[in-house]
């Protein structure tokens, strides 16, 4: 049986799945929760505010889609099931929509900044014990290094990605804080059609959004890694 799937190792591959879904039930999570502190409870008495992977499956873009991008090869791609507010229970609406569309994001970043701890831990004892380091040569190679690695990247990829002011990514309600309450109303009007052409920009042009994703993860894993 082969080892790899297009050239990457079957555990490789797993480990991306694995930490890329966590990463995503997280980033919905902290959406719900924010929003549950600014005043609404809908993620909440929806049973949303956990982390049991099985309240965030969605079919298609949990299971569905992902699979699909594996047997043909494209990067990989998937979303957990949004969850449910409404910006009309929340305390500030023109704030505190700007601050649960951040906390996806937010939390994103903050794995994997915890993750860069852990990085510079391990390096840090590795390089004053080297004789640790030794005993430890394979776990640290085939999964301690492999796994905090896939953590810090997989996360800086979703923060930068959602921060995009594209709608209806979490970036786009940045622009909610300026809009006059007209425009504000197209931008609910529109919003729920913006996927298709999001899709289109990554499949026919995905060079512009590629660019900045590469960028910001290089500057970022700079700053939290060295």
């Amino acid at each position: 049986m082969s080892q790899t799937y297009n050239g990457i190792p079957w555990m490789s591959l797993f480990i991306h799945i694995v930490v890329l879904f966590f990463a995503i039930i997280l980033h919905e999570v902290a959406h719900g929760y924010v929003a549950y502190l600014c005043g609404d409870p809908t993620a909440k008495n929806a049973g949303r505010l956990t982390l049991n992977p099985l309240a965030h499956i969605n079919p298609f873009g949990s299971i569905i889609l992902p699979a699909l991008c594996v047997i043909l090869g494209w990067p990989g791609f998937g979303y957990a099931e949004p969850v449910p507010y409404n910006p009309n229970n929340l305390r500030h609406r023109r704030l505190d929509e700007v601050l649960v569309a951040l906390a996806g994001p937010a939390s994103n970043l903050l794995q994997a900044s915890v993750a860069a701890i852990i990085y510079r831990v391990v390096f840090a004892v590795a390089k004053s014990n080297p004789s640790w380091a030794m005993a430890h040569a394979n776990l640290l190679v085939a999964w301690v290094i492999p796994i905090l690695s896939t953590i810090m990247v997989s996360n800086i990829v979703l923060a930068v990605f959602n921060l995009i002011p594209l709608p209806p990514l979490d970036g786009s309600k940045l622009l909610l804080l300026f809009l006059p309450d007209n425009l504000r109303r197209k931008f609910y009007t529109i919003e729920p059609y913006c996927m298709i052409g999001l899709m289109i920009l990554l499949w026919f042009d995905p060079g512009i959004i590629n660019g900045i994703i590469d960028g910001s993860m290089s500057f970022l894993l700079k700053l939290l890694i060295g």
